[in-house]
């Protein structure tokens, strides 16, 4: 009996296509129960309501100077602040504690939320100590090497997708995070404010401040 020669090619190919068909089910069934196994998405709702009301507001309107003001923030900022949060990049215990199971879907529909929400009112602090906020951030400090926060953030402190909006944050949270950065603590975000901050003595961090406060 003859035997019909099969070119060594064509039968690794053959081979190759018959274990993929015998693979596919149970790669499609790995596939399907890595699906299941997945929580569903929670709702903004949810996450607000669950955690980040009791020091944000459920606004984004944080009542206590030391928590952040969310609303009308860059959605784009945060993202990336929750993301860093999340993966460690940006250090705190109680925000890594909150981020730490989000996933990227709530993360872009809480920085939507948040961002959608109007900044309210502010009231200017010290008259005096904000007329010094106000040429610091319009000026800069050429005899130090400070300058004016409006080439980055903005005229009206109002800042990018990449750079905060400093427009009514709460005073004092705005020197807690200058003091961090003067002191390396904060090194997720643009590294020239290392810089910058080490610059500006305690009077002028603080007329900055209240300066940034007032601005709507």
């Amino acid at each position: 009996m003859s035997r019909i020669a099969m070119n060594p090619y064509l039968l690794r190919l053959l081979l190759t296509s018959a274990l993929l068909w015998l693979a596919a089910p149970a790669a499609i069934a790995a596939d399907t129960a890595t699906a299941a196994a997945e929580p569903p998405l929670r709702s903004v709702a949810e996450i607000v309501g669950g955690r980040c009301a009791l020091c944000h507001g459920a606004n984004g309107e944080s009542a206590s100077a030391i928590y952040p003001r969310l609303a009308a923030q860059h959605p784009e900022y945060l993202a990336k602040q929750l993301r860093d949060f999340r993966d460690g990049r940006r250090k705190s215990d109680t925000m890594s504690d909150m981020a730490r199971d989000l996933r990227d879907e709530e993360i872009t529909a809480l920085a939507a939320f948040f961002s959608s929400k109007p900044a309210a009112a502010r009231q200017r602090g010290d008259q005096e100590l904000a007329a010094v906020g106000r040429y610091l951030f319009t000026k800069g400090n050429r005899w130090s090497g400070v300058p004016a926060c409006t080439s980055c953030h903005g005229a009206d402190g109002h800042g990018t997708a990449e750079l905060p909006r400093l427009a009514g944050q709460h005073p004092a949270y705005i020197e807690t995070q200058l003091k961090d950065f003067n002191e390396r603590q904060r090194n997720n975000d643009n590294a020239i404010m290392h810089s910058i901050a080490a610059k500006l003595t305690e009077m002028e961090v603080n007329a900055l401040s209240i300066y940034i406060g007032s601005l709507q």
